[in-house]
């Protein structure tokens, strides 16, 4: 697997000593604000879990997320494939979740310009797509910021959202290699 550094963070593969912070950041209401639900300590342990073999089996996926000058887990980013069903897939995802304390900071920006460059040149992918709730602006602006545009036509109800709930329409946002490279 391949670690990923930029000048303030390291994304690396997770580490036991990272379970009990992402478990805490999972069920902050906070944190978790536009997720249907907080996330028990079972269920943010099998998302390391899954995680550990995509990264040294594929290369990729959701890599731990560390401020380099103090060695503190703030959260991840990285790449997934999502399993439901929508007409843009299938695809690969970019994807955030950063620790309440780490917000404001320009990290999740800076960390996904860094996945971005991996996905487009190591990972040969052509194409990345990033959805949230469209209540989550903050999302919606670092996605904006590392260069993905709004496909409104792709906005959609999430499948796994159930009906009717205020997380359940979903904003679609798109990069392809192309419009990566012109912005380098």
């Amino acid at each position: 697997m391949t670690d990923l550094t930029t000048d303030r963070l390291l994304l690396r593969q997770w580490r036991d000593s990272d379970r009990e912070p992402f478990a805490a950041l999972n069920a902050d209401p906070a944190v978790m604000e536009h997720f249907p639900a907080l996330q028990t300590r079972e269920q943010s342990d099998d998302l390391i879990d899954r995680n550990i073999p995509e990264l040294d089996g594929r290369g990729w996926g959701l890599w731990a997320m560390e401020v380099k000058d103090t060695g503190e887990f703030i959260g991840f980013t990285g790449l997934n494939v999502p399993t439901f069903e929508a007409p843009f897939l299938p695809g690969v995802e970019i994807g955030w979740r950063l620790a309440k304390g780490a917000w404001g900071n320009g990290y999740a920006t800076e960390a996904a310009r860094a996945v971005l460059a991996y996905a487009f040149g190591p990972a040969g992918l052509s194409g990345i797509v990033s959805f949230t709730a469209t209540t989550n602006l903050p999302s919606q602006r670092v996605m904006q910021r590392i260069g993905m545009v709004h496909d409104q036509a792709g906005d959609f109800d999430h499948p796994r959202v159930e009906d009717g709930h205020r997380l359940q329409r979903h904003v679609l946002y798109r990069i392809t290699r192309a419009q990566w490279e012109s912005t380098q």
